[in-house]
């Protein structure tokens, strides 16, 4: 029977999986000759984990005690671009980005936002693509739901699945377009932002609309990000914008976590055969490219489509569907490297290019 102190070293030496490196000092143990009651503290959320990492434990250990575990998370704030000030309500703000339209962006943030509450994290989503918003839809709000607002300035985010959501489709209604020029989408998008009164918030993701163009710019100028996530298909013409799309967060400081691989390969519903029908590897040679990870690679899924158009997105409607594990790995990894992130901003401020003219 190991003594306490020979277990503690022994448990600073497990792998944590979601971020490739020990978990070290998060272990408070209390023992006796029959029990083991293990706490472990992580910078992150990874409640869905606490089976597996039992039966790790008692592989590595080889104690024959009973043994309980209690995971606790306790996530902090992370360093921004520019040290911009914190957003009221919200530790950390993750940009869900991708160079193009139609590779699954908003679908990826809907779901991810909700593996992100299961792993036991307080989690928002702010809409900012004001001209096409579909996270009311995604996430089954009723058509006309509106925010309460709070002092006559304050909207309260209405909450489904446990998650705190704003959008420009709370403002509008499905039939009326958003015919505004830049600096309008812009004020808008910072205003909703702003306006907002977040409760307490671990995590809010902000889905992106696609492209490097205005609300991009504001969001690095104004906002406290603490990192970005790439979503991306393996197709070549993807990849061109998602890398463009890294090579804009490389510019204003903004971390990029990881890379999303979605529509990865086509699963045959009749016979089970994978194809990778629009390329082989895509993300992973992007993520390499730029030193980052591949956080997850989502496949070619009808119900990713089907649960997320319905309002219940497959992480709440078809929580033990593999799919759904997917993203939840993707949560936690993504919780992982944004707490152990190095704090290697150069900590300034986006400047605005200047556009000249010459003869040459």
């Amino acid at each position: 029977m190991q003594t306490d102190a020979q277990l503690q070293a022994t448990l600073k030496t497990l792998i944590d999986d979601n971020s490739g490196l020990p978990y070290g000092d998060v272990w408070t143990l209390i023992s006796d000759d029959r029990r083991l009651h293990m706490t472990m503290t992580l910078a992150y959320p990874a409640q869905t984990e606490q089976r597996a990492l039992v039966a790790k434990i008692q592989t590595l250990i080889a104690d024959d005690r009973e043994l309980t575990l209690d995971m606790e998370c306790d996530i902090q704030p992370q360093a921004t671009q520019g040290n911009i000030a914190g957003l009221k309500g919200v530790k950390n703000i993750v940009a869900i980005a991708s160079g193009k339209g139609g590779v699954g962006k908003s679908t990826t943030t809907v779901n991810l936002a909700l593996a992100m509450a299961k792993e036991g994290a307080r989690v928002g989503i702010l809409d900012a693509d004001i001209y096409g918003p579909s996270q009311g839809m995604m996430m089954g709000f009723a058509d006309g739901t509106r925010p309460e607002v709070r002092d006559d300035k304050f909207f309260i985010p209405p909450t489904a699945h446990g998650v705190q959501v704003m959008s420009m489709a709370f403002l509008t209604t499905k039939d009326t377009p958003v015919a505004w020029r830049g600096p309008m989408v812009t004020g808008a998008m910072m205003q909703i932002l702003t306006q907002t009164d977040w409760n307490d918030l671990d995590y809010l993701f902000i889905d992106m609309p696609p492209g490097t163009g205005d609300i991009q710019l504001t969001l690095a100028q104004k906002v406290p990000v603490a990192g970005s996530v790439i979503v991306t298909t393996p197709q070549d013409i993807a990849l061109l914008d998602a890398r463009r799309g890294i090579e804009m967060f490389n510019k204003v400081n903004i971390p990029v976590l990881g890379v999303v691989e979605n529509m990865s390969t086509h699963i045959c519903s009749n016979c089970g055969h994978h194809e990778a029908i629009f390329g082989d590897e895509g993300g992973a040679s992007l993520a390499a490219e730029y030193q980052v990870d591949v956080l997850g690679k989502l496949p070619l899924n009808m119900s990713i489509r089907k649960q997320s158009d319905a309002g219940t997105p497959v992480v709440v409607s078809a929580p033990e569907s593999d799919v759904a594990d997917i993203y939840q790995s993707i949560a936690r990894k993504l919780g992982a490297t944004l707490a152990h992130q190095q704090d290697s901003l150069n900590h300034q401020l986006f400047t605005m290019p200047t556009i000249g003219m010459s003869d040459d």
